[in-house]
């Protein structure tokens, strides 16, 4: 991890306050800052520790909801000269991204998702099985066909978030870490400042970008975010010659080439579900989700439960806050998924038998019923908004989330529309939905 040193000095008083120093968060205030206004990162930890360091590194637009599409179109834009704009290494580049068909149904469905992209100008096409076969000729996989998306990419997590962070430090903002915001304040019912563990700033508007914190956070506020986990458990090797350079999702095992020529592995579709008690208060809300996923879910009850139930879900701006007493969410890894995902990837590519592993660890994603982030003003407190709920496809997004959550609190033109991320859906008697996606 690229270490983010935080400011000595709390400000007295900003425009805009952002809540996280994850991508999201670092994006929106770069954005910010990049307009010329007085910015506060405020991250209770470090920049990027969560899952914005955790993550595949995928910077990808196929096979993402629908709804994603034109804001993740703008974010491979963005992502194209990202090295430049921050003068830093994000690890970046355009290398294409493969997700394998096993048969004619999975081929059909990659087919009709692949007429998402008509219009945007992109390398997407369908492979066959030979031509797959002729990619890579030391595989032994023997498929139907393949979406191959040439304009996909890679980035690496431990590089790209700082890189955002400190470039957001260059145009200005202010990057405390270590500096948990236990509450916003108001003045006449709108934003007027925030209490953190250093102190309170003054400013017109908050951006809460707290990943898998959110939900906690805006619950002390009277604000109900519908909001769940997921753990997913990865591992990346040493370096080695001779594997796939494209990105490459299967339905056993996920894998990317690093920038350091080691990969990163995990299971293609298998994630961990802890029982929490929030678990039973968003079951209804969530139920859709589980009847599409159940097969890639693999429930826990175990001490998280208690660990859960022991976080009091109010406390007063006066008090310490739970966010100052976990710094990190930092799962223990399944190893036993990572193992059968690195063993079906060595099957498929004989080369990684060699493979040598470097590192373990998880990472938790946070996810909303649809699947979909929150990307919005909160109405009933003007100046608060919420960026979250990014459901395991934040990092590629992040550049234009930032860049949409910016136009939203200076009231520019949005850079797409953002009715989909709106978080009044969850209550205004819109149909909740997944959209096939991945």
């Amino acid at each position: 991890m690229v270490p983010v040193h935080g400011d000595a000095e709390v400000p007295a008083e900003v425009d805009v306050v952002v809540i996280g120093g994850g991508i999201i968060g670092s994006s929106t205030a770069l954005e910010l800052a990049e307009r010329g206004l007085r910015v506060a990162v405020c991250e209770k930890g470090g920049i990027g520790q969560e899952q914005s360091s955790r993550n595949w590194g995928w910077v990808r637009i196929t096979r993402r909801d629908p709804r994603e599409v034109p804001l993740m179109a703008e974010a491979l834009r963005i992502w194209k000269r990202l090295d430049e704009r921050t003068g830093r290494d994000t690890g970046y580049r355009r290398s294409g991204i493969i997700f394998t068909c096993s048969d004619d149904k999975q081929y059909a469905e990659h087919e009709r998702w692949n007429r998402n992209l008509e219009g945007y100008q992109l390398d997407s096409r369908m492979l066959s099985g030979r031509e797959l076969s002729e990619m890579f000729p030391n595989s032994t996989l023997k498929l139907k066909g393949a979406l191959y998306n040439a304009d996909d990419g890679r980035a690496e997590p431990q590089k790209a978030t700082p890189a955002i962070a400190e470039a957001a430090r260059d145009k200005g903002a202010h990057v405390l870490t270590e500096c948990a915001v236990r509450g916003i304040e108001t003045s006449g019912g709108a934003v007027s400042g925030v209490v953190t563990e250093r102190g309170p700033i003054r400013c017109k508007a908050v951006v809460l970008a707290g990943g898998a914190w959110s939900n906690l956070f805006a619950g002390n506020m009277g604000i109900d975010f519908p909001q769940l986990k997921v753990m997913n458990s990865v591992l990346r090797t040493k370096p080695l010659e001779g594997g796939p350079e494209q990105a490459i999702w299967h339905e056993d095992f996920a894998i990317r080439k690093r920038q350091d020529g080691g990969y990163t592995i995990a299971s293609g579709h298998e994630n961990v579900v802890h029982i929490v008690p929030k678990s039973f208060r968003y079951a209804k809300a969530f139920m859709p989700a589980l009847r599409a996923e159940w097969r890639s879910l693999i429930f826990r009850l175990g001490f998280r439960f208690l660990d859960e139930a022991r976080i009091p879900s109010r406390w007063s701006l006066d008090e310490p806050s739970p966010f100052e007493y976990n710094r990190v969410l930092d799962p223990v890894p399944s190893k036993r998924l990572s193992d059968r995902a690195l063993a079906a990837a060595r099957r498929a590519f004989p080369v990684l038998e060699r493979a040598e592993i470097a590192q373990r660890w998880a990472g938790y994603i946070d996810v909303t019923p649809d699947a979909v982030p929150v990307i919005s003003p909160i109405d009933e407190v003007p100046g608060f908004y919420l960026a979250s709920g990014f459901s395991g496809h934040g990092f590629g997004i992040g550049p234009a989330a930032g860049r949409l959550m910016a136009d939203l609190v200076t009231n520019s033109t949005p850079i797409v529309n953002p009715k989909d991320f709106r978080f009044n859906r969850f209550r205004d008697g819109s149909k909740i939905e997944l959209i096939s996606g991945f």
